[in-house]
C-alpha cells in the first residue's frame, strides 16, 4: 500500500508549479485526482490505452462502459471525432464550457478501451480553472470520469474519497469542497435527432430549446 501525496491549490488561480507537476505525471501514464466543477475526477492520458485500463481497474468499472474525456479548447475536438454534426455545434455554442457531455463517433486514433468498445466517445470542454490548467498542461485530452467506485456516489471533497483511491493513484490535486449537485447532462449527437442519455446539470428542456431553435 502506497502513500499518495495531496497538493492543495487555489481553486481559482492554481499554482503553476503544482499544475506542471500533475500534468507531468499524467503525461507519463500516471493517475491524478483533480477537481471538476461538481466533483473530483480521475485524470489519465486519454490516448494511452494502458493508463485507461488502470482507470477502469481502480474504479472497478465495467470495461464496456466508456470513459468521458476533457478537452481544453474547441480546436482539440476535430482530431478526436469522426464528424461534428450541426446539432453538436449549436449545443456547444450554447452550453460549453459547462455541464454538458456530448457523445460523438470516435476517431480511429482513440483507444478502443476508452470508448468501451462502442466506437463512441463522450467529450466535455473543461470549465473548472484547475481542470482547464491541467488539460492545457498535458497538451492532450484527459479522462474526466468521477473519482469513485462504479455505482457509488461521486465525491465533492477530497476528505470523502475512498481510501482505495488514495492507495492507487499517483497524486491528488485538492481545490477544496466543490459544487456537487448533478453531474453533466449527456447527449448523443450521433443520433438524429440527438438523444439525451442522462439529464444532469442542464435541463432537458433547455437542450430541446436549443435544438429546435
Amino acid at each position: 500500500m502506497k502513500s499518495c501525496e495531496i497538493l492543495s491549490v487555489d481553486p481559482e488561480s492554481p499554482d503553476p508549479d503544482s499544475i506542471t507537476r500533475a500534468a507531468a505525471l499524467i503525461k507519463t501514464g500516471g493517475l491524478v485526482i483533480f477537481p471538476t466543477s461538481s466533483f473530483y475526477g480521475i485524470g489519465a492520458p486519454a490516448l494511452d490505452a494502458e493508463a485507461v485500463d488502470r482507470v477502469f481497474q481502480v474504479k472497478k468499472r465495467d470495461p464496456e462502459k466508456p470513459l468521458l474525456i476533457l478537452i481544453a479548447s474547441l480546436t482539440d475536438l476535430d482530431a478526436l471525432v469522426q464528424l461534428i454534426p450541426g446539432t453538436a455545434t449549436r449545443l456547444m455554442k450554447a452550453f460549453w464550457p459547462g455541464s454538458l457531455t456530448l457523445v460523438f463517433e470516435a476517431a480511429d486514433r482513440l483507444p478502443r478501451n476508452l470508448t468501451g468498445y462502442t466506437k463512441k466517445i463522450g467529450i466535455r470542454l473543461a470549465r473548472h480553472p484547475v481542470a482547464i490548467s491541467l488539460t492545457k498542461g498535458v497538451g492532450a485530452p484527459i479522462t474526466g470520469t468521477s473519482a469513485n467506485l462504479s455505482g457509488q456516489a461521486a465525491c465533492s471533497d477530497v476528505a470523502d474519497l475512498a481510501p482505495r483511491f488514495l492507495d492507487q493513484v499517483d497524486l491528488v490535486v485538492d481545490a477544496g469542497r466543490l459544487g456537487g449537485g448533478k453531474g453533466s447532462t449527456v447527449v448523443d449527437v450521433t443520433a438524429d435527432p440527438p438523444k439525451i442519455l442522462r439529464e444532469g446539470g442542464i435541463d432537458a428542456a433547455k437542450i430541446q430549446t436549443v435544438l429546435k431553435g
